[in-house]
């Protein structure tokens, strides 16, 4: 029986393999650890695909030209290639995109298209993480019974770096509302929360919800 790898470490990517990828007629192993994904590793397993739904250490070149590496990006590449991409988009007003998955090869999700599969970016992150979830799961089984086309990306495309920390620092209250909880909703946990420094305080914004026009919102004070 040929051998899968699906490598990821946050929890809903990890409940996804043990919950039903784990389940499925194929022989597919998880790998958590990025401190075991080795040359030596894949090769000894050999498998046919290894499955990256969200992976933040760089993939040894090695691995790249000797597996078939595929990624999962939650932009319609070319478009918004790079870091952070949900929130890249959200911050942009983008409302409906599209989960990509790719052949990884040297570049910053460059390679070859295999998949792509309509996402909506709207409500909490944690709504979000639950549709991308979804949606890995289903193209994981397209790919593995050989359900898809492989194409090369079209166009120059756009290119947006990872968000940093400091970036999640509320620019002005000043922005319109819409915008304003855009910026606090793609913030929520597990990610730097968006936050504002009032004299030697720091209101911290963990949660919104837009009720009839008004920004409804769970946070935290605390001295910087």
């Amino acid at each position: 029986m040929e051998k899968y790898l699906f490598c990821c470490y946050r929890e809903h990517f990890i409940k996804l393999y043990h919950e039903r990828l784990s389940k499925l007629p194929y022989d597919i192993e998880l790998l958590t650890d990025h401190r075991k994904l080795s040359l030596d590793f894949v090769s000894e397993l050999n498998p046919k695909y290894i499955f990256f739904p969200d992976w933040s250490w760089l993939i040894p070149k090695e691995i790249i030209e000797n597996a078939k590496c595929i990624c999962f990006h939650e932009a319609p590449l070319p478009y918004f290639r790079g870091g952070s991409p949900i929130q890249n988009q959200i911050a942009r007003g983008v409302k409906n995109t599209k989960i990509t998955a790719f052949i990884m090869d040297e570049g910053i999700d460059t390679g070859d298209i295999v998949l792509q599969e309509d996402l909506n970016l709207e409500g909490h992150l944690r709504d979000i993480f639950a549709r991308i979830t979804d949606k890995v799961y289903h193209m994981v089984c397209e790919i593995i019974n050989g359900n898809y086309d492989v194409r090369k990306q079209v166009g120059e495309g756009s290119y947006y770096k990872r968000r940093t920390p400091e970036e999640s620092q509320l620019p002005s209250l000043s922005m319109d509302l819409d915008s304003l909880y855009d910026f606090i909703r793609m913030l929520e946990d597990p990610y730097p929360n968006a936050f504002m420094d009032i004299d030697d305080k720091r209101l911290i914004f963990k949660e919104a919800e837009m009720l009839d026009g008004e920004i409804h919102f769970k946070g935290i004070i605390k001295k910087k």
